[in-house]
């Protein structure tokens, strides 16, 4: 069977322009901010999830959750698109993602007219290595009247058609690249990742790896680039904001050189990220810019959307290594508000558990007419493609494989929400704090009674009663929510029947195992 087209023909090709000329040919798209950076406004403002597709041809195995096109559509699409090329004027970017052993060359073709496109791909990744053949083509085509974006995942090509939101120029290359770390037999994460230098009893420096898990607008961002007030000795390292790759011993790789930061409401009291994003290279998207250059991130006129490329060197407490040892804590960061606990201690059945089911809230990024619902996502991961249980299982045995790993369940939402009460909100101090006594390994635990995961007895400096989800119900309304959220959580994990049985065996209420 015939091949999508990975080699483009056109016109005129500009080949691999510098970002100085990337941003002069998107000229006529910039505003130019007070700060001396570009924002661009995009017809699309978030990802086309509900049009994207996975090619399909015999042999490949289904995932659950992903949309499948026939290889015959994907081709004859492609066909139609080559041909529109021809008499097009094209911009081919090179850029290489990784760093060290884990590293995949990347090739972008985009039409000329959206070059602010390429110009925000190109400050993501690492400069190319001369003379190397692309592992991974994206073909871009914003203005082509269907939109649909389908990806075949062992020609390791995407077509991105119809939408001209850059989000899908950047997932597109992470999608592929966990596909890739797969059938390497690692794993690949939606996940930010993190050193935390804390001292130990004994006065001695210790750097604990973290990787941490999150759809976007969870604050997954926040937790990553977060210093939880360590000084002097102690102190972080950022490594990576979106996608790690992660082997079988636990080492993480990562991926970009940028991050791609959601900046609504983005002030100066998050100075991390505001000071990344009002540097003249950053490069903002439909974010609100005034006739006279000033910026307001708390606008949300055009999009709450509102995002910004920004460069790691920009940010503080970076390095120049984007990998990280060992994972030795994992955290899976929920929002959720009202039995979920402030943190929880897995074992291995349970973070494989918590791994496939994803809890969290759907954000402005995925699917703006959602926003705030509760969802799930195997991974926090919308990427994956394949069999999910594949993943689950691989994850189950990384961990067991490695009992120093610790992974945890981590709640930024609220306790105890009723219908007149939003509930006890879990405050960015209080997660800080809660991950930097992970780091030194002080919190007393003890069992749940309902679901056999630990819960902390006492953390230093986090008041925990006023957290205690017991408090704000009766009994009954406890074990109603207790049930509904299990049923929940079943129902959701039966769907995916390689699963181990192990993994699933936790969530059954104690009189059914």
């Amino acid at each position: 069977m015939d091949k999508l087209k990975r080699d483009v023909r056109a016109k005129n090709i500009i080949y691999n322009p510098s970002a100085k000329e990337l941003r002069e040919l998107a000229k006529k798209d910039e505003q130019t901010t007070i700060f001396g950076s570009a924002n661009y406004i995009s017809k699309v403002r978030n990802r086309s999830a509900k049009n994207t597709y996975v090619v399909y041809e015999k042999g490949f195995k289904k995932g659950i959750n992903q949309q499948y096109i026939d290889k015959e559509k994907a081709l004859k699409i492609s066909k139609e698109v080559n041909e529109y090329l021809k008499d097009k004027e094209l911009i081919c970017l090179d850029r290489k993602m990784g760093q060290n052993d884990f590293v995949l060359h990347c090739r972008l073709y985009i039409t000329k007219e959206y070059a602010r496109i390429a110009y925000m791909w190109n400050n993501m990744l690492f400069p190319p290595e001369e003379g190397r053949e692309p592992d991974l083509v994206s073909i871009y085509v914003p203005e082509w009247p269907e939109r649909i974006i389908f990806v075949h995942p062992d020609e390791r090509v995407t077509y991105i058609l119809g939408t001209d939101y850059f989000g899908e120029a950047k997932k597109s290359f992470l999608r592929m690249a966990m596909y890739e770390a797969k059938k390497r037999g690692y794993l690949g994460f939606h996940a930010g990742s993190k050193v935390l230098k804390v001292k130990d009893y004994n006065g001695n420096v210790k750097e604990v790896g973290f990787i941490l898990f999150g759809l976007s607008g969870t604050g997954k961002t926040t937790l990553t680039i977060h210093d939880h007030g360590l000084k002097g000795d102690e102190g972080v390292i950022i490594r990576q904001d979106d996608v790690v790759v992660m082997t079988e011993t636990g080492y993480c790789y990562g991926t970009e050189n940028g991050f791609y930061i959601k900046t609504e409401g983005l002030d100066e009291s998050q100075k991390v990220l505001y000071d990344a994003a009002t540097k003249p290279h950053a490069i903002l998207e439909n974010v609100k810019v005034y006739d006279d250059g000033r910026v307001d991130f708390a606008n949300t006129e055009l999009t709450s959307n509102g995002r910004g490329v920004i460069l790691r060197s920009d940010v503080l407490n970076t390095d120049q290594c984007i990998d990280i040892d060992r994972a030795d804590k994992i955290i899976f960061i929920t929002r959720r508000n009202n039995i979920v606990p402030v943190v929880a201690k897995l074992n291995p059945e349970q973070a494989a558990a918590f791994f496939m089911l994803g809890e969290s809230i759907e954000t402005s990024a995925g699917d703006p007419t959602k926003a705030g619902q509760s969802k799930r996502e195997v991974g926090t991961n919308p990427f994956i493609m394949g069999p999910e249980y594949e993943e689950g299982n691989r994850f189950y045995e990384f961990v067991k494989n490695n009992p120093d790993i610790e992974c945890y369940l981590l709640n930024t939402g609220s306790i105890g929400a009723k219908e007149d009460f939003k509930g006890e909100k879990i405050t960015i101090g209080v997660s800080t704090e809660i991950m930097k006594q992970i780091a030194l390994g002080n919190i007393e635990w003890t069992e749940d009674e309902d679901w056999g995961y630990l819960v902390p007895r006492y953390i230093e400096n986090v008041d925990l009663e006023k957290y205690n989800p017991r408090r704000f119900y009766t009994k009954e309304e406890y074990r109603n929510l207790i049930e509904v959220l299990r049923e929940e959580r079943i129902n959701w994990l039966k769907k995916f029947t390689g699963l181990k049985e192990e993994i699933l065996e936790w969530i059954y209420a104690k009189e059914y195992v």
